[in-house]
């Protein structure tokens, strides 16, 4: 018999005790700290950022010198410190020159995902490609040579094919599963060090996602 599904576990209630809005903070503190994503100073996007726990833990990697700008299409009504910003967007349809206004610098040091599809259990997983493809599309448009990136996937047909997209752009990258992530949870999540710049050709994709 599948053992039961635990909500909530060590994760949830620490985020509770500890001020996070959610238990994905962990994950992206163990990333982000392992691989050395984030830095004092940095410029730092976060995509698909509610409720917001992934820019609680990026505004104190960056400390107040930094910038993070979080873009979701669900309200974000935490109070932030005044070097956050959020905004509401469509990643599909964002321009990149409106993400880049306003920066102290021409482009972002890191580029975060923990965007995800409603889940049906049908085809979650080409959506989820889908959803990690644009944010590639936008790295190119946004991230700093030599800057970083972090996004969420859900493991199915399309993630080799993803990360071998991702290798092409960073001079390093991989996949991890954070201990935050639940044992029965597809997620995992690809990163990639050191952008090496646009490139001119993309690598060939496989089969898009169902509309």
């Amino acid at each position: 018999m599948p053992k039961p599904r635990q909500l909530h576990d060590k994760y949830f209630l620490q985020a509770k005790e500890e001020g996070y809005l959610a238990r994905s903070a962990y994950k992206l503190d163990e990333i982000a700290r392992k691989r050395k994503l984030i830095r004092r100073g940095d410029l730092v996007l976060d995509l698909g950022c509610a409720p917001g726990s992934w820019i609680q833990i990026a505004e104190k990697l960056v400390g107040q010198h930094g910038r993070v700008l979080g873009v979701d299409l669900q309200d974000v009504r935490h109070p932030f410190p005044p070097h956050v910003k959020v905004m509401k967007g469509d990643a599909f349809s964002l321009d990149p020159s409106v993400l880049l206004d306003g920066l102290p610098a021409s482009r972002f040091d890191v580029v975060l995902s923990d965007m995800a599809p409603n889940t049906t259990g049908h085809g979650d997983d080409l959506i989820s490609a889908r959803l990690c493809r644009r944010v590639l599309e936008l790295a190119q448009r946004v991230l700093r040579p030599g800057g970083h990136l972090l996004m969420k996937i859900l493991e199915g047909s399309e993630t080799p094919q993803v990360l071998r997209e991702t290798r092409v752009m960073f001079r390093e990258s991989g996949m991890t599963k954070p201990a935050a992530s639940r044992d029965v949870s597809r997620e995992t999540f690809i990163y990639g060090i050191g952008f090496k710049g646009a490139i001119d050709s993309p690598v060939p994709r496989g089969p898009e996602a169902p509309a």
